[in-house]
């Protein structure tokens, strides 16, 4: 209870705060009043039949909003980073990390919408000052959410002229990527300081693209363990690599820990596999790779097709 007093005068007085010092940008907005309800995980919520300013307050749904024609005027310093969104987000305000997003900050740019993921803890301090809607990580794939951010925001057409486009690129590529990997396997493995990643399809990596789009075979235990169960990782030891490497390796070492890559890319056991004898590894980008939004997945698919055909 104290903690709910503590957040709801803390928002109270900065909503007070922004309000003396954003009066003008409030009188230049839009007057549109027309609301709608929309079911999200956190429950039915009333928001704005066309949102126009839109807080993303988390990285990996920020890159759903390109292809809608939305730029969101507040996002994380996280996504900001990546070199995907760099010029999409040049001129967007920073909410700080998505740890600790300042609610200031928030309150200050004053949004019509602000979308973040159930798995954070904020979400009554984002409803305090605007209406939230909360996603379920992995509930929806990429063109499921897609659509449902298109619903949210009356751009139906354009989520569809986006999926359309997509699908035709796939189409384009498939031919040549199944003619260069055939019936051989492809794994993403990620090393970090404790042991290892091994990815599934549907916890980005490209590891849609790979094994959902292209089809493409993963060992016969990651297939079981990743992906028949949808777990979409796993972590595993150096020891039993060899049973989750196949014969293309998509890898990075993992950033935000102490890790040596010699840890594992220096091992007799790495040097050993199949695929780092014939040179089928490829090194991604870390913060190319994390996320599988349109963005990201545009990206990432360019990065697949010119490893897999070289």
């Amino acid at each position: 209870m104290r903690t709910m007093l503590f957040v709801t005068l803390t928002v109270s007085a900065l909503f007070t705060l922004s309000a003396c010092q954003g009066s003008d940008a409030g009188e230049e907005r839009t007057d549109d009043s027309h609301t709608k309800q929309y079911m999200a995980a956190n429950g039915e919520v009333e928001i704005p039949e066309n949102p126009e300013r839109i807080v993303v307050a988390v990285n990996n749904l920020v890159g759903y909003f390109e292809p809608l024609g939305i730029t969101p005027i507040g996002t994380p310093e996280e996504v900001m980073e990546n070199p995907d969104f760099q010029e999409i987000l040049a001129d967007v305000t920073s909410i700080g990390t998505v740890d600790n997003p300042s609610l200031e900050t928030i309150v200050e740019l004053d949004p019509d919408l602000i979308i973040t993921l159930t798995r954070y803890e904020n979400i009554e301090q984002f409803e305090a000052i605007a209406p939230t809607v909360a996603i379920e990580y992995g509930e929806m794939d990429y063109r499921e959410q897609l659509r449902a951010f298109g619903e949210m925001t009356n751009k139906q057409a354009e989520a569809e002229e986006w999926i359309t486009n997509w699908n035709e690129q796939i189409e384009l590529h498939k031919e040549a990527v199944h003619e260069a990997v055939g019936e051989q396997t492809v794994s993403i493995l990620q090393p970090h300081a404790n042991g290892i990643y091994a990815f599934g399809h549907n916890y980005a990596r490209g590891g849609e693209i790979i094994y959902d789009e292209f089809q493409l075979k993963a060992p016969e235990i990651a297939q079981a363990e990743l992906i028949d169960n949808r777990a979409g990782f796993a972590e595993i030891s150096i020891e039993v690599l060899p049973d989750y490497a196949g014969d293309f390796l998509f890898t990075a070492p993992w950033t935000g820990d102490d890790l040596e890559t010699s840890d594992v890319y220096e091992t007799s056991i790495w040097k050993n596999l199949d695929a780092v004898k014939k040179d089928n590894v490829y090194m991604f980008e870390n913060k190319f790779s994390n996320y599988n939004d349109p963005v990201a997945l545009e990206s990432q698919l360019s990065f697949i097709v010119d490893a897999l055909t070289k």
